[in-house]
C-alpha cells in the first residue's frame, strides 16, 4: 500500500466495508458500529446485540451468520466470541505498513496537516498580585499541554492570559505599595519583583480583615478606576482621599511589575503565552457598557437598589446544583462594572476572534462559567466557550492562600525540583561538566515536576507530595527521557545504522511487534487529546511505550546484531522510538535530553 496512507484507517475501512456487505446480505441495512476492544483482544470489533435485537436474533447467532457471508481477506482474521465479531489484523502484514508508513512521516511524525480551525486556550490568568503557589500550579501545565497537542493536531491556537487588574485584588496591592512602609515588611524571600511586591499585598488586605474602613475605601477606588480607564484618561488621579496620590496607571504599572516575575517563573515550567489581555481593555473599548446595556434588555434582568442582576431561577436543577447563585449580578448600585461583567465583554470579542475557545478552570468556577454561559446565550451568543476544569493541587496539610502567606510558592517547587534532580543525576554521572550537570538536572526536574500535574485526569484531586512529584522511578517523566536518551546513545554509536532503504518484514519478534503498534499510537493520542481535552491521556502513553521500547532492548540485539538487514531494521525503529518519545514529551512541555 502507499506509504502516506495510514493503515489503521485503510485497515478499519476494509474490515467496516466487508461486514457492512455481510450485513446488507442479510437484509439488515444499519451501518455498523465499528469499536476498538478495551482488552486488547482484537483489534477492532463489532458488538451484535442491538443489531441483533432489531433482527430479532441472538447476539451469538448474527455474529456467526455475518461471519459466514463475509468475504475472506488477505488484511485480517475475523472470529465470532459471544455475541462479538472480533477482527484481527494480519500481523507481519499490519506492522510492516506501519512502520513504512510512520517512516514516511520523518520529523513530522505525530502531526497532523493545518485544519484551518482557529482556537483560543486561555489558561493560567492568576491574579498579578504575587507569586503562583503550587495550588495553581496544574492550571498552567494543563493549559500548556493542551495548546500544544491542538497544535499538534492542526490547529492554530492562541494562548491567551486574562489580566485580572480591575479587581479588588490588584487595588489592594496598589494601595499597599503607596501606603505602607516597606520597612514595616518582613523580607521578600526573592529579588524577583512578585515576591518583592506581595508583602503589600498581603499587609493590605490583613488591614482591610481588621479595619471596616478598608473596604469602602477600595470600592471607591475601583470606580474611580473605571471611570479613568472609560475616558482614557490615564493619568487620572483616583485616590479617595488624595494622598498618598494614586493614578490610574498606576494600577496597570503594578500590575505589570508582578506580571514580570509570573513570567518567569512560567518560563521557567517551559510554559508560552501569546498574548496578555487586560481586563480594563473592555472598559477603554466600549465592550462593558455595551454588554450591560444588551443585559438590561433581557427577560432575566432585575434592578435592586440601583444595582443589575440576572435572575436565573429555574434554568437549572437546583436540587442538584444547590450552590449555583440564582442571582447573577452585573453592576453595583453606582452603576460600575463587576469582574462578571467585564468576563462576558472578554467572551463576546474571543469568540468573535476564533472557530472555538477553551478555558482551563479550577474546579471552583463550575458555577461561575454555567453563568457566564446564560449571560452570552441571553446576548445572543450561539457558540458558547469550552471548559477544562481542573481539581487543585493541595499540600497534606490542607489549603494554601496568598492572602494570608499560608503557601509554598511555584518558585521554591522548581528550585527543588532542579535541586533533587541534581542529587539523582549525580548518582549515576560523575562524568559531567557543571552546565551541563545544571542542564540535564533542569530537563529531568521541570519533566517531573510537568508529568506528575499533568498525569492525573484533570478533575481528580492532587495532594502534592515531595516523593512523589520527584520520584525517579516508575511511572515517572525521568523513565521517558531516560528511553529516549537510550535511543538517542545507540544511534550515536552508528549514526548512519538505519541510512539506505529498511526492509520492516525484518521486525517479526513479539517485543518488535508490539513496539510498532505501540508506536502507531501516537497520533491518535494527540488527536484524542485535542479533540476531546484530554492532555492527560499522553502521560501513561508514553510510560507505556518507554516500557515496551526497554523490553525490545532488552530482547534483541541491535548493535550487536549479524545479519545486516535485520540490524538496519532495528537501527530504524530505534530512530521511530527516538522520534515518536521526542514527540510525546514535546507535547508535555518536558525536554528530551539526548543523555542523561
Amino acid at each position: 500500500m502507499d506509504a502516506s496512507v495510514d493503515p489503521v484507517g485503510y485497515y478499519t475501512d476494509a474490515f467496516t466495508s466487508t461486514v457492512s456487505e455481510a450485513l446488507r446480505s442479510l437484509g439488515i441495512q444499519d451501518e455498523p458500529i465499528i469499536e476498538r476492544p478495551r482488552k486488547g483482544e482484537s483489534d477492532l470489533c463489532l458488538p451484535c446485540f442491538n443489531l441483533a435485537k432489531r433482527a430479532g436474533l441472538r447476539p451469538d447467532t448474527l455474529a456467526t451468520m455475518v461471519l459466514e457471508r463475509m468475504l475472506p481477506s488477505e488484511l485480517f482474521h475475523v472470529s465470532s466470541v459471544s455475541g462479538y465479531l472480533n477482527c484481527t489484523f494480519e500481523p507481519g502484514r499490519y506492522v510492516k505498513d506501519l512502520a513504512v508508513h510512520m517512516w514516511s512521516r520523518g520529523g513530522d511524525i505525530g502531526l497532523s496537516p493545518p485544519n484551518g480551525e482557529r482556537v483560543t486556550v486561555e489558561h493560567t490568568s492568576a491574579n498579578p498580585n504575587g507569586p503562583f503557589h503550587v495550588g495553581r500550579a496544574r492550571n498552567p501545565v494543563l493549559g500548556d499541554t493542551l495548546v500544544r497537542m491542538l497544535r499538534a493536531d492542526g490547529s492554530e491556537v492562541e494562548a491567551q492570559y486574562w489580566v485580572n487588574d480591575m479587581g479588588k485584588q490588584a487595588m489592594l496591592l496598589v494601595w499597599g505599595m503607596h501606603n505602607i512602609d516597606a520597612s514595616e515588611l518582613g523580607p521578600a524571600e526573592r529579588e524577583k519583583k512578585d515576591h518583592q511586591l506581595v508583602r503589600f499585598y498581603q499587609a493590605a488586605n490583613a488591614k482591610m480583615e481588621t479595619d471596616p474602613s478598608m473596604e469602602p475605601l477600595i470600592n471607591v477606588l475601583l470606580r474611580n478606576y473605571e471611570a479613568a480607564v472609560a475616558s482614557l484618561d490615564m493619568d487620572r488621579v483616583i485616590s479617595a482621599e488624595g494622598r498618598p496620590v494614586i493614578r490610574a496607571k498606576d494600577v496597570r504599572s503594578a500590575c505589570e511589575l508582578v506580571l514580570d516575575g509570573m513570567k518567569s517563573s512560567l518560563s521557567d515550567l517551559n510554559v508560552a503565552m501569546d498574548s496578555f489581555v487586560y481586563e480594563s481593555k473592555v472598559v477603554s473599548d466600549g465592550s462593558l457598557q455595551r454588554v450591560i446595556e444588551g443585559l438590561r434588555k433581557s427577560p432575566l434582568c432585575r434592578e435592586e437598589n440601583g444595582a443589575l442582576y440576572l435572575d436565573l431561577t429555574g434554568l437549572v436543577d437546583e436540587q442538584k446544583d444547590e450552590e449555583f447563585k440564582k442571582r447573577f449580578v452585573l453592576t453595583r448600585s453606582d452603576g460600575s462594572g463587576l469582574y462578571t461583567t467585564r468576563d462576558i465583554g472578554y467572551h463576546l470579542w474571543k469568540l468573535s476572534m476564533c472557530d472555538r475557545a477553551i478555558n482551563v478552570l479550577g474546579e471552583d468556577h463550575k458555577y461561575q462559567s454555567l453563568q457566564l454561559s446564560i449571560a452570552l446565550k441571553e446576548l445572543g451568543q450561539e457558540r458558547l466557550p469550552e471548559t477544562m476544569f481542573y481539581s487543585f493541587v493541595s499540600l497534606p496539610e490542607g489549603k494554601m492562600s496568598t492572602r494570608r502567606n499560608r503557601v509554598v510558592f511555584l518558585d521554591d517547587l522548581l528550585d527543588e525540583a532542579v535541586s533533587n534532580a541534581r542529587e539523582e543525576v549525580l548518582k549515576r554521572r560523575s562524568d559531567l561538566s557543571p552546565e551541563g550537570l545544571e542542564a540535564i538536572s533542569r530537563s529531568v526536574g521541570i519533566g517531573a515536576l510537568r508529568f506528575n500535574m499533568v498525569r492525573v485526569q484533570p478533575d481528580k484531586q492532587i495532594v502534592f507530595r515531595w516523593e512523589e512529584a520527584l520520584n525517579f522511578d516508575g511511572a515517572s517523566a525521568p523513565f521517558v527521557q531516560y528511553s529516549h536518551a537510550r535511543a538517542c546513545s545507540i544511534l550515536g554509536k552508528d549514526p548512519s545504522g538505519f541510512l539506505g532503504e529498511v526492509d520492516w518484514s525484518m521486525l517479526v519478534e513479539p517485543s518488535e511487534m508490539k513496539l510498532v503498534r505501540k508506536l502507531s499510537e501516537l497520533g491518535p493520542v494527540i488527536s484524542l487529546g485535542a479533540r476531546e481535552r484530554k492532555v492527560h491521556l499522553m502521560a501513561p502513553y508514553l510510560v507505556e511505550l518507554a516500557s515496551f521500547f526497554n523490553e525490545f532492548y532488552r530482547d534483541c540485539p541491535v548493535l550487536k546484531e549479524e545479519d545486516p538487514s535485520r540490524r538496519k531494521a532495528r537501527m530504524a525503529l530505534v530512530e521511530l522510538s527516538r522520534r515518536v518519545l521526542g514527540r510525546g514529551l514535546w507535547c508535555l512541555g518536558i525536554d528530551a535530553p539526548m543523555s542523561m
